[in-house]
Order: structure tokens, then sequence, then C-alpha cells
């Protein structure tokens, strides 16, 4: 079975009603980054980060997968697909994806605020219990924290990402400025002849010198396209 490694970014979950971070209205308006997205503003104003991805959390409540999403799930009928995922919402597992690698964590988890990224103190909150007050402790003693990688955190798992995009058959990035690094380098390790796709309504520009087939449409429209293509090649 053919390797399908599928980059996905903000863009992915926008017809889902998720809101992207980059866009105008977009949640760093009426946000600034260092305030909710750093190592640095969590240690300023704990409550008002623990707030904020308490929202996010809340809006999962509330959208559903896209049929872009349900389309990557069901690649896994033709090909051996990994999804190397910016986004920290859930909507490719409850689509019905199987193998996804978070490069920014996720929205559904919280942990440590001493040692994020040790697997003894990570904890998936089921939908009931999304609203993580202060005083909430890891099995640690630490303050439970989002399992979020912020500006200035490394990325735990680029290089897992990176293993899969050297192996890929086909590579395809979905809904992403690739703007973001390291997420946006992966591009670098695929493979010379391996074919590129990119979904992306917006125009997106490639500086990797790629001969990248585009297909400029939503994700969901983009999914159907090119759903169309693999199969009839």
């Amino acid at each position: 079975m053919k390797k399908l490694v599928i980059l996905t970014g903000a863009g992915m979950s926008a017809e889902s009603g998720i809101s992207t971070f980059r866009d105008a209205g977009g949640l760093w308006d009426k946000y600034p980054v260092e305030q909710v997205a750093t190592p640095e503003g969590y240690a300023a104003n704990p409550k008002l980060v623990t707030e904020f991805y308490n929202e996010r959390r809340k809006q999962l409540l509330d959208v559903k997968p896209n049929r872009g999403h349900e389309l990557v799930a069901e690649m896994e009928k033709y090909f051996d697909v990994t999804v190397i995922t910016q986004n920290v919402d859930n909507l490719h597992e409850r689509a019905g994806s199987s193998h996804v690698i978070h490069l920014h964590g996720e929205l559904t988890k919280v942990t440590s605020s001493r040692q994020p990224n040790n697997p003894a103190y990570i904890k998936e909150l089921k939908p009931e219990d999304y609203e993580v007050h202060i005083g909430d402790l890891a099995a640690d003693g630490s303050q439970l924290r989002p399992f979020i990688v912020w500006f200035g955190e490394s990325v735990p798992m680029i290089e897992t990402a990176i293993d899969y995009a050297e192996q890929a058959d086909i590579f395809l990035i979905i809904g992403t400025s690739l703007n973001v690094y390291p997420a946006a380098g992966l591009l670098n390790y695929v493979p010379s002849h391996v074919p590129v796709y990119l979904i992306d309504p917006k125009q997106v520009a490639i500086t990797s010198g790629r001969r990248v087939h585009v297909i400029q449409k939503g994700a969901s429209a983009g999914m159907e396209e090119l759903k169309k293509i693999l199969l009839e090649s």
C-alpha cells in the first residue's frame, strides 16, 4: 500500500467553523500571541491563558468534522495514511483518521506545568471536564497547563514527522500557509521523485523549488478533486 502523508493546517478546520489564528478576524487579532501562546504569557497570567484554552475546548463541542476531514479519513481505504497536523483540535480523529501526529499539541489534553512533555503527566480531558481551573494539579503537584506547544517551545513530534515525510510515496499539504517552522520545513524531507499536492483556496508561496500540483480550493472541495486524481492515476 502506498504511503500517503498529509500535512494539515488551520485551513483544514476552517470549514468546520474553528477560528484560524492568522487570517483577518482570527484569534491573533483578539489576543496578542505573546499573552496566550508563549511560556512567558503563561507565567505572567496563568488564569487568562487557562481560560483562553477553556474557551477553545468549548468551541470543539459546537463544531463537527467537515467533508474534508471525512475524505482524509476515507483515504485509509486506499492508502497507508499518516496525518501530520499543526492543528490542536480533534477533528481528524473524530472523522475517523487512525494515525494522527499532532505537532503543536492537543487541545483536549492537559499536562504538568513543570514537565509538559512527560507522558506520565499528560491527561485526556472528557468533554464534561473541559473547564480547567487554577488549582487543578497534575500528578507531580504542578498546575495543569494546556498540552499545547507554545511559541518558543521545542516541537517534540517533529522528528517523528520527518521520518514519515522521508518515507512518503505521495505528499499532500492542506490549508497551511507554510509559514510556521519547523512544520513548514517538512517538504524539504520529502524525496524529490515523490508527487506533492497542495490544497488551499489562497495562493501559497512554495520556496523550495519543488514542483507542486496546486488545487486552489477549500479543504472539502479540494479533497473531492484530489481523490479523483489519486484513484484514477
